[in-house]
């Protein structure tokens, strides 16, 4: 596997979610979804009220931490759609919630994420089953 800048990237974002810990809220009836937001990192931010703290700033991508009460979540945007999409591939192994929008991604815990949405709109993914044990698809346990 040929190392990137997202690759590299990723390495925020599963900082975050050891920072953040594992979150189970269980089964959430969705709520009315407005439109996904679009632009830079900056407005995306300040949509969510968020000051976000730069951690990668390269062509293909931008990566913030942001808060929200006492809770972090990585805040990206990305040059192009392919490179969004390789990124989420890589990062979804890592297990977490992914708030996805149009060349950005929320990533932490549910509720944060399930909060962002109400927010940011944009579609809920979920990482790998098998670091997301109790998440919504996998409802026959964790099985190590």
């Amino acid at each position: 596997m040929r190392v990137t800048r997202p690759m590299l990237a990723l390495s925020g974002a599963v900082a975050i979610l050891a920072l953040a810990g594992c979150g189970s809220g269980g089964e959430h009836e969705a709520a009315a979804v407005p439109e996904a937001v679009t632009g830079s990192l900056e407005h995306i931010a300040a949509q969510a009220e968020c000051e976000p703290n730069m951690q990668t700033d390269a062509d293909t991508i931008r990566q913030a931490i942001c808060k929200k009460g006492k809770e972090k979540y990585v805040l990206a945007t990305f040059a192009t759609d392919r490179g969004q999409r390789e990124w989420l591939n890589g990062a979804k192994d890592y297990g977490g919630y992914y708030l996805v929008g149009r060349k950005w991604v929320a990533v932490g815990q549910e509720k944060t994420v399930l909060a962002l949405q109400g927010t940011l709109g944009g579609t809920m993914e979920e990482g790998s089953e098998h670091m997301n044990p109790g998440g919504s698809h996998n409802r026959g346990g964790h099985h190590g």
